[in-house]
């Protein structure tokens, strides 16, 4: 059976989002304004027509030569270096032009470093103590504090440069500043709390080329700080009504996705309940069209349900196997429009409820809230909803505790359905989750069980029919594998002994690609078939 990071393989769950852009009719208006102001340009360009005109009485041809001795005005005479080493300018020009680069050089770009980080960090606090203090003495007069708050927001946007010098990560937690940054997360102004939610996104950013332990003690300061607690409270004051703060929840989801690239600090994140109910909330807001917002917080379910058992017995805890399916049963009829946000949130839905299949406790759930029923049906009349439910299937009557998904499918009348499902489909992927699934059936039904013996009368009905199908389907991941085989016996030849341990690892990598796991499995199945003594059920 598939791994949990196979499901994500094969789920289709994108990499890094990107937010949809906004569009600015006022910036729109004003390149409009641009590109015609610009097009009307080309009428200062010469037209012989217009040139013409100019006199219509002068006369065509040559002009006369100059009257005797006169040869027009004298040329000036040349500088001390000649007309063609003096570089054309006079010496005052020469000393405007000099002063301007004196003043150029001035205006270098300053340089990032430490010294630089300090005096960013004092300006920084010294703003964030300015403003709170004019908004604690003008509680009532905005306009006596909301220009300091401008020059909070342009201070918070300007450490944005850090993300190009992540080796200035350690000194940025030794100021203090990054638990101010956080703290910024409860401002009063919205604005800046969504623009310091940004910024942490793109300090924490999977592009940023920071050292492991430069990324971890930068978000170790930042989880201490209550990043989790503040993102949570701003899920709940921002009205996703207003673009700028669905902007601001987007960001905040970013900041998570982040954070959840390392294994300990996804622990952590799996640990806020309060969180994960207002994940859980939002992937069920009724939405016309599903939203990126509602996509977004579906994928960090799923992001956190693989990353951990802690994580999926904390979701398990909540009821989120039910919930999770109610979201899929639409799909077992209709399927969502391809490449839109729905499908992913189709798919991210179906890769939690994977996850959690994975746990007793999940396998438990899944049963009490008919979870092998719904998956019957999507096999029976699904369609993108087919392979992902198949698989859920699979997870779920997998693993030692899953004896009781196997019983289940039996009395719901399933091995019909997954039978005829196995001769029609020419699909190799929906082929193994079945094959799979045989064999968890046939391993775990007890001996002498009604559930067994007709899972077992299937294999021989109609003149061994599935049994002649598995048969072939073995043969033809014999041919892969022994393709593979022969790269693997090509290269043996020329693998030096120092390189042979890591090309080992390769060989096994390519001899499971190429189904060794998937032929393994349906060695199992005919060996259990075969001990079982079936002839007796034919």
């Amino acid at each position: 059976m598939a791994s949990v990071d196979e499901i994500f393989k094969s789920s289709g769950i994108s990499g890094k989002r990107k937010l949809d852009p906004i569009r600015d009719p006022i910036q729109d208006e004003i390149y409009k304004s641009a590109k015609m102001s610009s097009s009307s340009s080309s009428n200062r360009h010469a037209q012989v027509d217009d040139a013409q005109d100019e006199d219509e009485d002068m006369e065509a041809g040559p002009a006369p030569p100059p009257d005797e001795e006169d040869f027009g005005p004298e040329l000036p005479p040349d500088d001390d270096e000649g007309r063609f080493f003096g570089g054309g300018i006079t010496k005052q020009e020469s000393e405007i032009l000099d002063y301007v680069d004196e003043a150029d050089a001035g205006n270098a770009p300053e340089k990032i470093d430490a010294a630089w980080l300090r005096k960013t960090a004092l300006n920084f606090e010294k703003r964030i103590n300015k403003n709170a203090e004019l908004r604690a003495k003008f509680e009532d007069e905005p306009q006596k504090f909301i220009g300091s708050e401008a020059d909070l927001d342009a201070d918070v946007k300007g450490l944005s440069l850090l993300s190009e010098h992540p080796e200035l990560y350690p000194e940025f937690v030794k100021t203090g500043c990054v638990a101010s940054l956080v703290s910024l997360l409860a401002h009063e102004n919205t604005d800046i709390a969504i623009d310091a939610i940004e910024i942490m996104g793109e300090l924490t950013d999977e592009d940023v080329s920071a050292e492991d332990e430069q990324w971890n003690g930068l978000v170790d300061a930042m989880m201490d700080a209550d990043l989790l607690g503040l993102l949570v409270s701003n899920f709940s004051r921002l009205n996703e009504d207003d673009e700028s703060d669905r902007s601001g929840i987007y960001h905040a989801l970013g900041v998570i996705e982040n954070l959840c690239s390392r294994q300990s600090v996804a622990e952590r994140v799996g640990e806020d309940e309060k969180l994960l109910q207002w994940l859980l909330q939002r992937i069920q807001r009724k939405e016309d069209v599903v939203s990126q917002n509602k996509q977004y917080a579906a994928e960090i379910l799923a992001i956190l349900s693989q990353m951990a058992v802690a994580n999926r017995t904390q979701l398990i805890r909540l009821d989120a196997v039910d919930l999770l399916l109610q979201l899929a049963a639409p799909y077992r009829r209709r399927d969502p429009d391809k490449g839109g946000e729905e499908e992913e949130y189709m798919e991210n839905i179906f890769a939690s409820l994977t996850c959690l299949a994975d746990e007793a406790a999940g396998k438990s759930k899944f049963i009490d809230a008919e979870g092998v029923e719904l998956c019957l049906i999507m096999l029976k009349e699904g369609k993108k909803s087919k392979p992902p439910s198949l698989r859920l299937l699979n997870h779920a009557a997998g693993g030692n505790s899953g004896v009781e998904v196997c019983q289940k499918i039996v009395e719901a009348g399933g091995l019909k359905t997954l039978f005829t499902l196995f001769m029609k489909t020419q699909d190799h992927r929906l082929a193994e989750h079945l094959v799979e699934i045989f064999a968890s059936m046939l391993r775990l039904l007890p001996a002498n069980s009604a559930e067994r013996i007709r899972t077992l009368a299937k294999f021989v009905e109609k003149d061994y029919a599935k049994i002649t199908k598995l048969i072939k389907f073995r043969r033809d991941y014999v041919a892969r594998l022994s393709l593979a085989e022969q790269q693997n016996d090509a290269e043996k030849a020329t693998t030096s002994a120092d390189d042979r341990e890591t090309a080992e690892l390769e060989w096994l990598s390519r001899r499971i690609d190429a189904g060794l796991c998937t032929l393994q499995t349906i060695d199992a199945v005919l060996a259990w078939y075969s001990l079982s003594g079936t002839k007796r059920y034919h």
